[in-house]
């Protein structure tokens, strides 16, 4: 049977989750921004079903990539860098999988884009 109010805190844990990583990283911030840029061109341009499920997608995943890169981060930070060099190796590297993650998603929405914004211009 569900626990609606176990589920409720689970939630209240999660949203507070989200709002720790939003005032506390930039880069979150900036995520959330485009997202909601990205959300708003694809209502404009009232793209493909297909295409909006992997703008969804692929803005979750670099949600997703962003907070993981914040608790590395953090882990790490009560290590302390001067105990070992490969602590700022892992941030540096942690860092990189988001940053790659954003070139990609930058690439697919250039490739979904495109066409639309062509249509605009001819």
């Amino acid at each position: 049977m569900i626990n609606f109010r176990r589920l409720a805190k689970s939630f209240k844990y999660a949203f507070a989750g989200w709002q720790k990583v939003f005032w506390s990283e930039q880069n979150f911030r900036i995520h959330n921004l485009i997202a909601l840029i990205i959300l708003i061109l694809a209502i404009f341009f009232q793209i493909d079903v297909l295409e909006l499920i992997i703008i969804i997608f692929i803005i979750g995943f670099i949600f997703i990539l962003e907070i993981v890169n914040t608790i590395f981060e953090r882990l790490l930070d009560l290590i302390k860098p001067r105990f070992h060099s490969y602590v700022q190796d892992i941030k540096d590297m942690t860092a990189a999988i988001v940053l790659i993650g954003s070139l990609v998603a930058v690439i697919v929405g250039f490739l979904i884009f495109y066409p639309y914004f062509l249509s605009l211009i001819i």
